[in-house]
């Protein structure tokens, strides 16, 4: 058997990767990435022959081969985009987690300037920007400038940051898309129907409607085609399962482009969290639309355009992981591409298709040894009443798989997936000695619309039931110690954990919320005003709707706050105190309640951060309490007592 691998400092997991997310510039002879400075990810510059051995910093040793251009000391960047026509690096940026995102600007030729907020404006969020090949100069941004419940469309200037009013919501609009020559909007209506109008001038223009059963969060993705005459979309009209259709933007008819017979368009994962790459690949010059990406155990990519075709086999050839982040030059010849691993943190190459040649550039987290990290298996399960449960197991090296401790790993959304690849929580908890158990249970993405619907009305009844299915599933096969067990998760999987805790309080030796909520009513009460019409086909759909009487009665029913008094287990609360999404009375509640019990609570609360920590010292500081917290309560290791 293989040897225990040392213990993997808390540190080299959740510091700063020493380079991370590298863009190619549109002209192919310049990298942008992230790597850390003043202990903030920053983005930095660098020739794309130049010695990618050679540090980021400048060291005495004379000049650096990279140019740092920001200078964030705050808070780390983790989103930036080259303009069309790389005369500018553009990055969004929030304050302590408020999710009111700014828009900003860099030079990449006069790295000394400092950055220029393009949308200086206290309170108001951007919520998406839009850059379009034929207008290289400029962004389409959607601002609640005017209104806090209102999201209006403008044009915004890159070198002069001059505002121009586009279009204005009149309280029905959730999103808005540009082509050449149309305005788009997106609303919803009453019962959940989602329209796509055209709103160029006068009178709104209907385009076309997606009934409520096809649509979640919104039609995801939706991409104008190069021609400006459609919208490549994903859609599940009259299928369980998305595909890539065209939207003619005239006639609104839905022609089929692409499908896969098993897998899911990996959608809407993608387009909430940056972390994953888009499941559209699109050439950012031309905006023709090259490949898709669809997702089962791993990832299937198909090539769409004859060139990409060609370049495809190139790329995936470089790693046995799954090709993450793309991006390429406007001759589509030079690319710089990212792979996602179960045991590696992942890595970035360059390739150059007219030579053929590829150069490894840089690992994230060199340190990390992949042979003492943990593989991730896929697994399907089956709940009770015969739902097929996708699920990943992951089980600690050197350890024989029999009676582990567990944790019970809960995805957030509801309304997500987890996957195969990298994940420093599954890594950090493997490395402690415990089994990790990850169960996409019903509600969750990914799968289809059954497995989807199969959610609805059901927080803390059969999705919570699929998790105790999958906790029975690890301990019959004598993998799982029934007396070890942990349920943990951050969002919907803190309430998960809650709901562990207090409606099956005999299954479980700790619980561990890291922003979750324990009352349903204040979640979907607490909405933040712009995304109130939004949330019709998730929250009011799947939770309920707290102004119908029956139904706020069953929403508190189901919400652990109104069970409390049955936790018995320990339980550890973790808060950013900035959560605009789950507001952190959903865990100062429990704690109080629990104290006034006399129960054991822990509650680490961060007053600079959100629904998620991003810098390294608050990520360092939460995983050390919940590693200390699981060695106390399941028995694990612990580099507090190395």
């Amino acid at each position: 058997m293989t040897a225990v691998p040392a213990l993997i400092p808390v540190e080299d997991l959740y510091a700063p990767p020493t380079r991370s997310r590298a863009l190619l510039s549109p002209d192919g002879t310049r990298i942008a990435y992230l790597a850390p400075w003043h202990g903030r990810l920053n983005v930095f510059l660098r020739d794309v022959d130049s010695d990618w051995s050679a540090p980021d910093l400048e060291d005495g040793s004379g000049t650096p081969a990279a140019r740092r251009i920001t200078s964030e000391t705050r808070r780390n960047i983790d989103r930036f985009f080259w303009s069309v026509d790389g005369r500018h690096l553009l990055f969004q940026q929030d304050t302590d987690g408020d999710e009111n995102w700014h828009l900003h600007r860099v030079d990449p030729a006069r790295p000394e300037k400092s950055a220029v907020d393009l949308t200086p404006y206290e309170g108001v969020r951007l919520l998406d920007a839009q850059l379009s090949p034929d207008r290289p100069g400029t962004a389409f941004v959607q601002l609640n400038k005017r209104r806090a419940d209102l999201i209006d469309f403008f044009e915004l200037d890159l070198m002069s940051g001059e505002l121009t009013p586009v279009a204005e919501s009149s309280g029905d609009v959730i999103s808005w898309l540009r082509v050449p020559g149309r305005v788009l909007a997106f609303t919803i209506e009453e019962g959940g129907e989602h329209v796509l109008s055209e709103r160029t001038g006068g009178e709104p223009r209907t385009i076309a409607r997606f009934p409520q059963s096809d649509i979640l969060l919104g039609v995801l993705p939706a991409v104008p085609t190069a021609d400006g005459m459609g919208l490549w979309i994903g859609s599940a009209r009259g299928s369980d399962l998305t595909r890539v259709a065209r939207l003619d933007l005239e006639t609104g008819e839905e022609t089929e482009v692409d499908s896969h017979p098993v897998f899911d368009l990996d959608t809407p994962r993608p387009e909430a969290d940056p972390r994953f790459a888009s499941s559209l690949i699109i050439h950012p010059a031309t905006g023709d639309l090259l490949g898709v990406r669809y997702l089962g155990d791993r990832q299937d990519i198909h090539a769409l355009e004859p060139h990409f075709a060609e370049i495809l086999p190139h790329l995936t050839e470089l790693s046995d992981g799954d090709l993450s982040h793309v991006s390429t030059d406007t001759s589509g010849q030079r690319w710089v591409v990212e792979f996602t691993h179960d045991r590696d943190p992942g890595v970035t190459w360059f390739y150059d298709h007219a030579s053929r040649k590829a150069r490894r550039l840089f690992r994230p987290f060199p340190h990390l040894d992949p042979e003492q990290l943990a593989p991730v298996t896929p697994v399907t399960l089956t709940a009770r009443d015969g739902l097929p449960l996708p699920s990943h197991l992951t089980l600690p090296v050197g350890l024989e798989p029999r009676n582990l401790p567990t944790v019970l790993l809960v995805h957030g959304g509801p309304w997500y997936r987890d996957s195969w690849g990298y994940d420093p929580e599954v890594q950090l908890l493997a490395n402690r000695g415990y089994a990790v158990l990850q169960v996409d249970f019903r509600g969750s993405t990914g799968y289809g619309k059954a497995h989807l619907e199969a959610g609805i009305g059901e927080f803390a009844g059969r999705m919570h039931d699929d998790l105790i299915d999958a906790l029975d599933w690890a301990i019959d096969r004598g993998l799982t110690d029934p007396n070890r067990v942990a349920i943990y998760g951050s969002s919907y999987g803190g309430y998960a954990a809650l709901v562990g805790a207090a409606f099956t309080p005999d299954r479980f030796a700790a619980a561990i919320s890291y922003t979750g909520m324990s009352d349903l009513v204040d979640l979907v009460e607490g909405v933040v005003p712009f995304a109130r019409r939004a949330v019709e086909n998730s929250y009011l759909r799947h939770i309920g709707d707290p102004e119908i009487p029956e139904q706020r009665a069953d929403m508190l029913a189901r919400s652990p706050i109104s069970r409390v008094e049955d936790i018995t287990a320990p339980v550890l609360l973790i808060h950013g105190a900035n959560d605009v999404r789950v507001h952190r009375r959903n865990s100062d509640r429990v704690a109080e309640a629990l104290r006034d019990r006399g129960r054991e609570v822990e509650y680490l609360l961060n007053e600079t951060e959100g629904h998620w920590f991003v810098n390294p010292e608050s990520n360092i500081e939460l995983y050390r309490r919940l590693e200390s917290f699981l060695a106390r309560h399941l028995g694990g290791r612990s580099s507090e007592a190395s």
